[in-house]
C-alpha cells in the first residue's frame, strides 16, 4: 500500500472571474478568503451580511502533486475525500474522475487512468449550494418546508449539508464549500481495508471479540489477516474475491479491563491491529457491554443507560459544530471543550442533528474522557425529501458513518434525528395534507435511516426521533414526561418561571436550555464602543433567537432588581441562566431512578453570540458552566422549596456509599444565623433521597427575612448550595464590602476572598486572559473567607493577572 497525502497548500478559485487566492486543506472557503483579505471576518460586526455572496458563488479548489513510477506501476489507484461539501465534481489533468453531492459520504474515486508521471493536477469544483437548493425546490411536485431563521439561506433540507451552515437560532448563515479530513491517493495491488469492525461477548472473566474487516481485493486470492488486541495475537489466511469481501477473526482477552463512563471507573482503551495483505488499520476499542432499559414501571416506561451491568445517571450537553467555519475547527479546540464536560463532571454529550458526524478526533476523545456519546443522524427541524435520488444518498451516508464510528466505545445510541416528529404539525403545508408529509417520514426515517442503522450496528439501540418515546412510539414527548426522552423548553419559549421545571418528572431530558449573553470580553471582540448597548444594531445581531433579548429582560424583572449598565446586564444575564439550569437539574437529579439523564442545551458555541451555551465561542466558560460543575457533581446537596418547607435532598451517582455530615443553616441578609441543624447522613450508591423538611417558619420570620445555606462535608471535602426563599428583588440585600488580592504559590494563581456582610452569585473574571477558576458564582459568607484557584490557559504573569481580575456580585447590578 502506497499512500501520498494530499493535505497541505492549495488553491482557491473563483470560478466566474478566476480570481484566485491561497487555501489550506482540510478547510473551506470563506476562511481561505478571510486569510487572504478578500473578505471580512464574518463574526464581526454585521459582516456576516457582506458576505453572504460567497454561498452563491461556484468555486474551485486545485493544487499540484508529483507521482513516481514506482507508484503507477500498482494495479488500483484510488483518490480517497473524507468529505466533499458539497456538490462536488472532482477532476484529474482535465478529466472527470468523479462527483460527490452528500458531505457526510466518504468519496473514492478510480484515479489510474487519469495519473501520469511526474506532475499532476487534481481540482474540486463546487457548485453553489445555495443554488442548486433553489433549483432542487423547483422541480418538486409539492413543497417540503424547513424551519427558518432570521438569516437563512433557504431550502437547506434538500441538501445532505450540515443544516446549522444555513443558520439557525444561535448559528450565522455561512453556506461554506470545502474539502474535510483526509485526502490522499491510495495505491495497491493486492487489497485495501475498507472499515474494520468488532463485535464483544462478554463472559465470566472474559471477552471474545470478533473482528471484521471490510476489505477490497484487487484479485480472487488467499491472503494473510493478522490481528493484535492489547498483547494477544491472531493470524489465519482467508480467501477474497475480487471486489467486496468480509474477512473475520476472533481474539478472547482473559480478565478483561473494562471501559466505564466519566466517574464510573477507567477509561481502559486496547490497541487493536488488523492487518490483510499489506494494508494496515489502527484503531483503539474499549470493553463493555452496554444496553439502553425501557422498561414499565409506576410512573411509565424507564429510559436508562446500564454500561457494565451498572445503571448511569446521565450527565452532559448538547453539541453544535466548534465553528461555523470548518477551517476553524482544530483537535485542541475539541480537546478544551470535551475536557470542559469532563471537568463539569459530564458523562454523555449529544451530537445534535443539524450538525455534522463528527471527526475521529471527536470520538477518540470521547472515548479517552469517558464521554457516552448520545448520535443523532444529521436531520434537524424539517420535513425531507422521499425521493429516490435522495434516500439512496442517505442510505449511503448512513451505513458509511454508522460503520465508521460504531468500534468506539463513547457511542450509546443511535437517533433517528431532532424534532422532525414535531416538525410535522409546524408548517400549514403538513398540517394541511399531513398524509403526504408523514408517509415521506416513514420512508426515510424508517425505511431507510432506521433499517441502515440497525443492519450497520445490531449492538446497539435505534431510538427514532428526538423528543420520542421510543421505537414506535411517536408521542407528544415535549409535554409527555412518562416515557422516552423529552424536551422541554415551556420556560424559555413560553415564558414560565424556573418553578415550572418542578412540574415535571422527564424520564430522561435530552433538551433543555435558557440563554445568556457571551462575556463583555467577547462582546468587545465584535462590537465596537459606540455599539456596547443590548438594542444597538450589531448587538442585535448577535442574537439570533426570536424575542431572546426581550426573554432575558422579561425574566429579570421576575427574579431581580434590573441591572444598571451592559456590563451588570451581561453579567445577570449568565446568573439568570445558571439559575435557571441549576434549577432544572437539582430537581431531576432528586428524581432518580424516574429521571436518569439530563443534557441541557448547549455545550458551545460555533461563533460569538447570545446563546444557550455554557462556554462560549472563545472557549471561555460561563457562569453556566461553573454551576454545572457543582450540579453535575457525583454527590449532590440542594434543596427545594415546596409546600411551605425547604425539602433537602442528598444525591449520590457514585457507586459507593457516600457518608458525610449536613449543615442546613439559615441567616439574614446581614449573616445573622437565624436557625441551624446539623446531622450525620449516609446515601446508598446511585440514590437519592430526603435528608429532612424543615417547615418555614422554623428557619425565618418571613420569606424575604433570609436564605438558606446547606453544607455538606464528605471525604475532606466540603459542598455548598444556597436557596433563596423567594425572588431575590423581593429581598433587602446589603451592600458588601468585598476585599480580593491574588498571589502565586508552587501550581499557580490564588484568589483570597472576603466580605463583612453575604455576597451573592460573586463572580470572577479575567477579560484579557484566557483560563478557568476551580470555582465561580457562589455565595461567599463572612466569617468564611474563601480561596480560588485559577489555571490559565497560556503562560501569564502575577501582574498581568492581578490587571485584568475583576470581581462581581449581585449586590452591584443595582444602585
Amino acid at each position: 500500500m502506497k499512500r501520498i497525502d494530499l493535505a497541505g497548500e492549495w488553491r482557491l478559485v473563483r470560478v466566474a472571474t478566476r480570481e484566485t487566492v491561497p487555501a489550506n486543506i482540510p478547510g473551506d472557503t470563506h476562511s481561505a478568503l478571510i486569510a487572504a483579505g478578500r473578505i471580512p471576518d464574518p463574526y464581526v460586526g454585521t459582516a456576516e451580511l457582506d458576505v453572504q455572496w460567497v454561498g452563491r458563488e461556484d468555486w474551485r479548489f486545485e493544487r499540484d502533486f508529483e507521482v513516481s513510477a514506482d507508484l503507477l506501476k500498482e494495479e488500483a489507484i484510488e483518490l480517497t475525500f473524507d468529505s466533499l461539501d458539497t456538490i462536488a465534481a472532482v477532476t484529474l489533468n482535465g478529466k472527470r474522475i468523479g462527483t460527490g453531492r452528500n458531505m457526510f459520504v466518504r468519496c473514492r474515486f478510480d484515479a489510474k487512468s487519469a495519473l501520469r508521471l511526474g506532475k499532476n493536477t487534481l481540482s474540486v469544483t463546487f457548485t453553489s449550494a445555495e443554488n442548486t437548493a433553489l433549483r432542487e425546490a423547483a422541480r418538486l411536485p409539492y413543497p417540503i418546508p424547513a424551519s427558518t431563521y432570521p438569516v437563512q439561506s433557504p431550502h437547506r433540507n434538500l441538501l445532505r449539508k450540515a443544516q446549522c451552515h444555513a443558520g439557525w437560532d444561535w448559528g450565522p448563515c455561512l453556506m461554506v464549500a470545502g474539502i474535510y479530513g483526509e485526502v490522499s491517493l491510495l495505491a495497491y495491488s493486492e487489497v485495501r481495508i475498507d472499515y474494520v469492525t468488532t463485535e464483544q461477548r462478554h463472559t465470566r472473566g472474559a471477552c471474545t471479540i470478533k473482528i471484521t474487516a471490510q476489505c477490497s481485493a484487487v484479485h480472487d486470492g488467499d491472503y494473510p489477516l493478522t490481528v493484535r488486541l492489547g498483547d494477544q495475537e491472531a493470524t489465519r489466511t482467508v480467501r477474497l474475491f475480487k471486489g467486496d469481501n468480509h474477512a473475520q477473526i476472533s481474539v478472547t482477552v482473559s480478565s478483561p479491563r473494562l471501559w466505564w463512563p466519566n466517574g464510573y471507573g477507567e477509561q481502559h482503551l486496547y490497541d487493536l491491529t488488523v492487518r490483510v495483505a499489506g494494508h494496515e488499520v489502527r484503531k483503539r476499542i474499549g470493553l463493555r457491554t452496554l444496553a439502553l432499559v425501557c422498561r414499565k414501571d409506576k410512573a411509565g416506561l424507564s429510559m436508562v443507560f446500564r454500561v457494565n451491568g451498572v445503571d448511569v445517571f446521565c450527565k452532559g450537553a448538547n453539541w453544535i459544530p466548534a465553528d461555523a467555519l470548518p477551517g476553524r475547527i482544530t483537535r485542541e479546540r475539541i480537546d478544551h471543550l470535551l475536557g470542559s464536560a469532563v471537568h463539569a463532571n459530564m458523562n454523555m454529550i449529544r451530537v445534535w442533528g443539524g450538525g455534522q458526524y463528527e471527526s475521529e478526533d471527536f470520538y477518540d476523545l470521547c472515548d479517552q474522557k469517558g464521554l457516552l456519546v448520545w448520535q443523532d443522524m444529521m436531520f434537524a427541524c424539517a420535513l425531507y425529501p422521499a425521493t429516490q435520488d435522495f434516500l439512496s444518498t442517505v442510505e449511503e451516508e448512513i451505513r458509511h458513518q454508522v460503520t465508521r464510528l460504531r468500534d468506539h466505545a463513547c457511542i450509546a445510541l443511535w437517533c433517528g434525528n431532532n424534532e422532525d416528529v414535531g416538525a410535522l404539525t409546524w408548517f400549514p403545508e403538513s398540517r394541511a395534507k399531513r398524509d403526504r408529509y408523514i408517509v415521506d417520514f416513514d420512508r426515510l426515517n424508517e425505511g431507510v435511516v432506521g433499517r441502515v442503522v440497525r443492519e450497520a450496528d445490531p449492538t446497539r439501540t435505534f431510538w427514532p426521533s428526538s423528543p420520542s418515546a421510543g421505537p414506535g412510539d411517536y408521542s407528544d414527548n415535549w409535554h409527555d414526561d412518562s416515557r422516552g426522552d423529552m424536551h422541554f423548553w415551556n420556560v424559555w419559549h413560553e415564558g414560565k418561571p424556573f418553578s415550572a421545571y418542578q412540574e415535571i418528572a422527564p424520564r430522561f431530558c435530552s433538551e433543555f436550555g435558557y440563554q445568556s449573553f457571551p462575556s463583555m470580553a467577547a462582546i468587545r471582540g465584535y462590537a465596537g464602543e459606540d455599539d456596547l448597548n443590548v438594542t444597538s444594531p450589531v448587538l442585535e445581531h448577535h442574537q439570533r433567537s426570536p424575542r431572546g433579548n426581550s426573554i432575558i429582560t422579561e425574566m429579570f424583572t421576575r427574579y431581580f432588581r434590573v441591572p444598571e449598565g451592559l456590563s451588570s446586564f451581561v453579567y445577570l444575564s449568565q446568573v439568570q441562566q445558571a439559575m435557571a439550569i441549576s434549577t432544572a437539574v437539582e430537581y431531576w437529579r432528586s428524581l432518580r431512578p424516574t429521571c436518569m439523564g439530563t443534557l441541557y442545551w448547549q455545550l458551545n458555541d460555533n461563533w460569538p453570540v447570545c446563546s444557550w451555551s455554557s462556554i462560549e465561542y472563545s472557549g471561555a466558560w460561563k457562569l453556566l458552566h461553573y454551576a454545572a460543575r457543582r450540579f453535575y457533581a457525583p454527590v449532590l446537596l440542594t434543596g427545594f422549596l415546596k409546600r411551605g418547607k425547604v425539602e433537602v435532598w442528598l444525591v449520590n451517582d457514585a457507586q459507593e456509599e457516600a457518608r458525610g455530615t449536613v449543615t442546613v443553616r439559615a441567616l439574614d441578609f446581614a449573616g445573622k444565623l437565624l436557625a441551624i441543624d446539623t446531622r450525620a447522613v449516609r446515601a446508598k450508591p446511585g440514590s437519592a433521597g430526603l435528608v429532612k423538611a424543615y417547615p418555614l417558619s422554623q428557619l425565618v420570620a418571613s420569606p424575604e427575612a433570609g436564605f438558606v445555606h446547606l453544607t455538606l462535608e464528605h471525604h475532606d471535602a466540603v459542598s455548598r448550595n444556597d436557596l433563596f426563599l423567594t425572588e431575590p428583588k423581593r429581598c433587602t440585600i446589603k451592600r458588601p464590602l468585598l476585599q480580593h488580592d491574588v498571589s502565586e504559590d508552587g501550581s499557580g494563581f490564588v484568589v483570597r476572598l472576603g466580605t463583612d456582610v453575604p455576597a451573592f452569585y460573586v463572580s470572577l473574571s479575567t477579560e484579557g486572559i484566557e483560563g478557568i477558576f476551580d470555582d465561580n458564582c457562589f455565595t461567599l459568607l463572612p466569617d468564611e473567607p474563601r480561596e480560588v484557584r485559577f489555571t490559565p490557559r497560556r503562560r501569564t504573569t502575577l501582574a498581568a493577572l492581578k490587571r485584568s481580575l475583576s470581581v462581581q456580585h449581585l449586590r452591584d447590578t443595582y444602585r
